[in-house]
């Protein structure tokens, strides 16, 4: 039988629940694990962590909307992450981490051998925090790294963490999906991420909704979507004071990067280099519906790029 999931949301928890969802992990049969926003005993956290280590199966765990509430509950997720081998994506959005927390978490993060997207929106980081996720975006030529990143709602991180971070996504060989929406970036900021994305030969989407930023920044983004060719094909700057024009601009100059994509393959297939990354690839959602309610995060970290994360690493 194929590994399903198990995805209960706000839910208290009693031991019975949690000794079935053990023995789930431990059968092997649990490919997704979702507990957001659940209540449960410090003693059945633990059973649950300790279920995570044993499985193989596992590729999925999802902690969102402070599951992981305390000091004690960060060092038993930390042992399972040691142990475990086969989660692919992390999401703890929502989780008082705070930079500590995020410390005591970073060595197993680290060595984790098939981690791609990892999601710590809302964690209440700082710049230590940021420098330790730095760590975790290595350089070309070393391990592979995260592919997907969330770092929504950290309001805490100075224009030095996140600059820190830009140089990080730079250098990196790895990330696709960068999530910064409702922080206080401002247009500092943003031209520093501009000049990441202009360098960045992997980085597809960009989210910067609710980041402060004016049609200063905005105009560094149409200058660099206009000269210099790139990953990027998903750019959000909804919820900016950002004019109409400028906004329509950068989206008529990505659809043509998509258009141009397009007409390539369509042209001259048998030449076309199998790495998409080699590619001009540009699409845009400047203004799409959304929600500063958790939920809604979780339909952008579980979109269907990060299914694709997962299948790539299965293949």
């Amino acid at each position: 039988m194929l590994p399903g999931s198990i995805q209960i949301s706000g839910e208290t928890l009693s031991s019975a629940e949690i000794r079935d969802i053990c023995e789930s992990l431990r059968e092997n049969s649990v490919r997704l694990l979702s507990l957001r926003g659940c209540q449960l005993s410090d003693r059945d956290f633990g059973r649950i962590c300790r279920g995570v280590a044993e499985s193989h199966s596992l590729a999925q765990l999802n902690l969102n909307l402070g599951i992981v509430s305390n000091i004690s509950r960060v060092k038993q997720l930390a042992e399972a992450l040691k142990t475990n081998r086969s989660i692919q994506s992390l999401f703890l959005h929502g989780s008082p981490l705070t930079d500590a927390g995020l410390a005591l978490l970073n060595p197993a993060l680290s060595i984790h051998p098939s981690l791609v997207a990892l999601d710590l929106g809302d964690c209440m980081l700082g710049d230590e925090g940021i420098n330790l996720v730095c760590g975790l975006l290595p350089p070309d030529g070393a391990k592979s790294g995260l592919k997907e990143l969330t770092l929504s709602a950290n309001p805490g991180v100075t224009a030095k963490g996140w600059g820190r971070l830009a140089i990080a996504v730079a250098h990196s060989s790895q990330v696709r999906v960068l999530n910064l929406d409702y922080n206080p970036l401002g247009d500092q900021v943003a031209g520093m991420l501009a000049v990441a994305v202009a360098s960045s030969r992997t980085l597809e989407v960009l989210d910067l909704e609710g980041t402060g930023l004016t049609n200063h920044s905005a105009q560094t983004l149409l200058d660099m979507v206009e000269n210099y060719p790139t990953a990027l094909r998903t750019l959000i700057l909804a919820e900016n004071s950002i004019s109409p024009e400028l906004q329509q601009q950068i989206s008529d100059l990505l659809s043509e990067g998509e258009e141009e994509e397009e007409n390539e393959a369509h042209e001259s297939p048998k030449f076309r280099c199998p790495n998409r990354h080699q590619h001009t690839q540009m699409s845009n959602i400047l203004s799409p519906t959304c929600s500063t309610d958790p939920s809604s995060q979780m339909v952008l970290v579980t979109s269907g790029l990060g299914e694709s994360l997962l299948a790539e690493t299965e293949m």
